[in-house]
């Protein structure tokens, strides 16, 4: 990320976290929806956005945002296998200790994620359960 970059996503969260502190909550989601965009990589911006979402009692929207930080987090690990290329020695060497260490399953699915996938996963059962109660 380059510096302008940064600076313009600091940005972002500094009007963002200014709205939250008038009670602008909607104008302050609509920031941190911008930032997330920015750089899905910073969880900050799930967090904040989950939050707000829940305050305004906006279920679903906050159900997208758990979806999309899972997803992408979820992915995040098998990014740094993509490195490898097709150098299938090392791959194996790499599944064969993820799997001795028990972040692998047999089959090669990760059975560890970072920890905001964990927390995510709980809020989201949450969150279907509010969903399905309104129903």
């Amino acid at each position: 990320m380059t510096t302008k970059a940064a600076t313009s996503i600091k940005q972002i969260f500094d009007k963002a976290k200014n709205a939250e502190a008038v009670n602008k909550i909607e104008q302050a989601a609509i920031l941190y929806e911008q930032a997330r965009k920015a750089n899905p990589a910073n969880e900050y911006s799930y967090e904040r956005l989950m939050i707000i979402y829940r305050k305004l009692k906006k279920y679903k929207e906050e159900l997208r945002v758990i979806n999309e930080g899972i997803k992408f987090f979820e992915s995040s690990p098998n990014k740094s296998q993509q490195l490898f290329g097709k150098d299938k020695k090392i791959k194996q060497l790499s599944n064969a200790l993820m799997q001795k260490v028990g972040l692998q399953d047999k089959k090669g699915k990760n059975l560890y994620y970072p920890q905001p996938v964990a927390k995510w996963r709980k809020r989201k059962e949450v969150v279907e359960k509010k969903i399905g109660n309104k129903s």
